[in-house]
């Protein structure tokens, strides 16, 4: 085994950009949306409504995205306790964690563009589904109504800086395919009135519809939606979930991911590790080479390669795909890869 200290010129630090669709189809877009009626029925249903890439038992359904509505006020859910005049209900809560999230503030609404709304329809991807966030200027979600259609982009791509709800990116919600506007409804991709579609959250993997937007008229950029969303008093059936749920087309969205390898240099010139430390190289009784040829044109073959701090401790060991051969005559160049 023989040492050699590394210099700084011998690492090099790269960063590449990772993407890929985030289904379980490994495939855009996702056109296949379905349900379980236990989970809507159960405990959970009441707050969210899991969706699914496939109802078939040939293959494995796993959870894609999760849909949520919240409002302030806790319409569109049966409030926990309303004969004591306790108006909290699941809708609620949801809105509640999402304003805690985001706004940091229990008395801040939210600001679709220049609309200001108490509540929303969340989609919450499946963090299994992404990697480190989804990707803007990917999404494509298709959403129709009768025979009324929308397609929902995010406005990425016309932003030169980036914009923050908090500590997260934030991007508004228009019209729109693949991160290209369309202007046919408004300038900036808003709907007339009601403001932005929504807000497209990457780095946690979330979407936040105004629904607003949806119930507008075609002519001001919705899809004259027209959901039943009562008032804590009275429950919802179907759920203002499962409504929302009957709008969706299909979706295109793809995750992405910073992969930093350091790369290292490892160098053997014409006159370094020619002669081996192995006891079979050299003579236990004398400390002569054992074979005589060995003297003047000796000859080793490198097959790992260790890295070491300055304490003598092993980090990394690389390994050849076949041993190297190394004499007085020839060099060698490693180049080693970290990914992390």
């Amino acid at each position: 085994m023989s040492f050699k200290r590394l210099d700084p010129s011998d690492f090099i630090i790269s960063a590449d950009a990772i993407t890929a669709p985030i289904w379980s189809t490994l495939s855009n877009p996702l056109m296949l949306f379905t349900t379980s009626s236990g989970q809507e029925s159960g405990p959970s249903g009441q707050y969210y409504l899991s969706v699914y890439q496939t109802s078939s038992t040939a293959n494995i359904a796993a959870v894609q995205f999760d849909i949520a509505f919240g409002d302030s006020n806790g319409s569109g859910s049966l409030a926990y306790d309303y004969s004591a005049n306790i108006y909290n209900s699941p809708s609620s809560t949801i809105f509640g964690q999402y304003q805690d999230i985001l706004l940091g503030d229990e008395s801040s609404l939210f600001s679709f563009g220049a609309f200001t709304s108490s509540r929303f329809i969340a989609l919450s991807f499946e963090r299994t589904r992404y990697k480190e966030s989804l990707l803007p200027g990917s999404l494509t979600l298709t959403l129709k109504n009768s025979s009324n259609t929308v397609n929902i982009t995010d406005n990425s791509a016309q932003l030169t800086t980036a914009q923050f709800v908090g500590s997260n990116r934030v991007f508004q919600l228009v019209s729109g395919s693949a991160g290209n506007i369309n202007t046919g409804i408004s300038s900036n991709g808003y709907t007339n009135g009601s403001g932005s579609y929504g807000w497209f959250l990457p780095d946690i993997g979330t979407i936040l519809l105004n629904p607003y937007s949806l119930v507008a008229s075609t002519a001001n950029g919705g899809i004259a939606w027209t959901p039943t969303i009562n008032a804590p008093s009275q429950s919802t059936s179907p759920s203002v979930n499962s409504q929302f749920f009957r709008l969706l087309q299909t979706c295109s969205l793809n995750s992405q991911e910073t992969i930093t390898a350091d790369y290292i240099f490892i160098r053997a010139r014409n006159s370094e590790f020619n002669y081996s430390t192995n006891p079979s190289f050299i003579s236990g009784s004398t400390g002569e080479l054992t074979q005589t040829s060995f003297i003047n044109n000796p000859q080793t073959y490198i097959t790992t390669v260790g890295l070491y701090n300055d304490t003598n401790e092993l980090l990394a060991v690389a390994k050849l795909s076949r041993p190297l051969p190394k004499d007085f005559t020839s060099e060698a160049l490693i180049r080693v890869k970290l990914d992390f």
